[in-house]
């Protein structure tokens, strides 16, 4: 597999924020383009990637390989690429290999991990409710939020999202125009820490769409460069007896 990208902020987004869940990053790579799907250890997230070839300036995958690195180490390397870099990828039989090409050539060798697990299979679950909302007005949520408690309730009726944290301490409320068609009004409890943590992908796509339910997982999905990719999450709800 090689691949060379110039926009090198969506591969470092994109593994940043799934390193944040996820202990290894495990990549399926075809010659269509490269798919990740993992659950993480708590069973209480779902992470699910897809980048198409045609989303990279050049991108070869002759065979299908199965890439296994730990995410820690893959995000600390990623750190080191300067935003005007162009990002190589390739890979040996033993590593990953990431080159940087710009004011300097630099290379960085990660060693491959065996892994004989099979990537895990997304659950299919249909949403009565989808409502697109700009990650900067969700990110400044989450911080009023946070003010009262580790988790936080999403409602959504026929106007509104509307999103409520509660503790002895006082409570907050945020009301957002969604301006989506909604025929009935559900609500569903999250984590906090667990949404910031999959808003870290917030730079690669100013839109993020919440998928909703009664007491029903929440989907967060980024859709990156129209389509060519997207980094979607599948959050499991608090119920109001674990509160």
């Amino acid at each position: 597999m090689f691949l060379e990208l110039t926009d090198n902020i969506i591969l470092k987004d994109c593994f940043e924020t799934v390193g944040k869940i996820i202990d290894e990053i495990i990549l399926e790579c075809d010659s269509e383009g490269m798919r990740l799907r993992a659950l993480d250890r708590s069973h209480i997230t779902f992470v699910e990637m897809d980048l198409k070839g045609s989303l990279f300036d050049e991108y070869k995958c002759e065979k299908p390989e199965k890439i296994v690195v730990d995410s820690t180490e893959l995000t600390k390397i990623l750190k080191r690429c300067n935003s005007k870099d162009i990002l190589r990828l390739e890979t040996d039989d033993s590593y990953l290999i990431l080159k940087f090409e710009g004011d300097s050539s630099r290379t960085f060798k990660l060693a491959l991990i065996d892994n004989e697990y099979e990537s895990a299979v997304p659950p299919s679950i249909e949403h009565p409710v989808s409502v697109p909302i700009p990650t900067n007005i969700l990110e400044e949520i989450l911080k009023d939020m946070e003010l009262f408690g580790e988790t936080l309730s999403f409602t959504v009726d026929e106007d509104y999202l509307i999103c409520n944290g509660t503790s002895e301490l006082g409570d907050s409320e945020t009301k957002y125009l969604h301006g989506e068609h909604v025929s009935e009004v559900v609500r569903s409890v999250f984590n906090i820490a667990k949404i910031k943590d999959m808003l870290t992908a917030k730079k690669l796509s100013k839109l993020v769409t919440l998928k909703l339910g009664n007491d029903m997982p929440l989907i967060m999905n980024f859709n990156i460069s129209n389509g060519e990719g997207k980094l979607e999450f599948l959050l499991a709800p608090r119920l109001e007896m674990d509160e």
